[in-house]
């Protein structure tokens, strides 16, 4: 069970690096990366994650332009070659949280690219997550967000873009443990007693990662169904935290607070545009207005959930000897709309959760910068700040 890694003095138990401390199958560890330009209308979506429980690494990646939406998905046996490489997909870490090469040859969904992703602030370690139903820990995870500037090039289908910071920009984040229970690999809920998971749900949470020149930022909030940013026994239960920076430590300013005042496509849970004010530690107010350039793509198709996969199954699942390599196209260019997963399950009146966006910021001081960013707007069930009660 020996690999490169246990070259590293890096050990946390006493077992090989490739055996964790927990044993269930939906422990696993990975990447996100977003790349994508508002002026282009394109965002490219991209990441990994190993699940050493099940011995399966898993990866994917999409292009959304202007709604449309192409995603190819990999998965192979972890330990036969403890490698961040799924066939023609890697994601190599040149210097850590400065330099990452994301790197797709060319293959049978016509996508393919070659990146530099660096990072344009230090990591932010984002608060615990953590929650649990009936005393069982159901999300144990770490996780950091970072922005980032973009260079190389993507290609799909024979169109090209040459990919340049000031026109392009860049998202990630890491994260290692237990997310959430996923079928088809969570519990039988049959066999269990009926879920207490206790606590104060989660209705909405809204999770930027911005850049524009020498500033960059994260922030994230959660608000129960009242609107009310309070601590939740849930996936992401943190009701505020946030930082923003210019350029790569010259200035750190802490965020303590934040507010928003969301408009949304009549008849529909659509952002259309936001404002955000963000309260720094020493009282002063950062002013954010968020316009979304395109319709949000669409999470369903990386290949977390059962049936995203077309033999039904997820990223943590076996799909078969050697690299398993298959792709789809769908056009999320008018939403809300129903999806037919590849397990016969339809999920109706979906939107996308990703929006890609010009980004306005301006200081206290009355300093602005313009650039983009990835917001991640969950609005789940009902919500009375904006009157949705279903």
């Amino acid at each position: 069970m020996l690999s490169p890694y246990d070259e590293l003095p890096i050990h946390q138990t006493p077992h090989p690096v490739s055996i964790v401390s927990n044993t269930d199958p939906s422990f696993d560890d990975g990447y996100y990366f977003g790349v994508f330009s508002p002026e282009a209308k394109v965002f490219v979506f991209q990441g990994m994650r190993i699940n050493p429980n099940t011995d399966v690494v898993g990866g994917y990646v999409g292009i959304n332009r202007d709604g449309k939406q192409r995603t190819v998905r990999f998965s192979r046996t972890w330990r036969e070659l403890s490698k961040t490489e799924i066939g023609p997909y890697s994601i190599e870490v040149i210097e850590p949280f400065r330099e990452i090469r994301l790197k797709l040859d060319e293959n049978d969904s016509g996508i393919s690219f070659d990146l530099r992703w660096y990072g344009s602030s230090p990591a932010f370690e984002e608060a615990h997550h953590w929650a649990v139903n009936r005393g069982r820990p159901t999300t144990d995870q770490t996780r950091y967000s970072q922005s980032g500037e973009p260079r190389g090039w993507i290609q799909i289908d024979g169109d090209r873009w040459e990919v340049e910071p000031g026109a392009w920009y860049a998202s990630r984040d890491h994260s290692w443990g237990l997310y959430h229970e996923r079928a088809p690999m969570a519990p039988d809920p049959k066999w269990l007693p009926p879920r207490n998971p206790g606590g104060i749900p989660r209705a909405l949470r809204f999770w930027t990662i911005f850049g524009a020149g020498e500033l960059s930022g994260f922030y994230g909030f959660h608000e129960d169904a009242k609107g009310r940013q309070v601590k939740m026994n849930d996936t992401f239960g943190t009701p505020f935290e946030g930082q923003l920076t210019i350029g790569w430590d010259d200035e750190v300013i802490d965020l303590v607070g934040g507010t928003r005042e969301l408009e949304f496509v009549p008849g529909t849970r659509l952002l259309a545009r936001a404002t955000i004010t963000l309260e720094d530690s020493e009282g002063g107010k950062w002013v954010q207005e968020i316009d979304p350039v395109s319709p949000p793509w669409v999470a369903n198709t990386m290949g977390y959930d059962a049936g995203s996969w077309r033999d039904g199954g997820s990223l943590r699942t076996y799909h078969g000897p050697g690299v398993s390599l298959e792709w789809d196209e769908f056009d999320f260019s008018k939403q809300p709309f129903d999806h037919e997963l590849y397990d016969g399950t339809v999920r109706k009146d979906l939107i996308g959760r990703e929006y890609l966006s010009v980004i306005t910021t301006t200081a206290p001081d009355g300093r602005s910068w313009t650039g983009a960013g990835q917001t991640e707007l969950f609005l789940d069930g009902p919500y009375e700040p904006y009157g949705f009660t279903s």
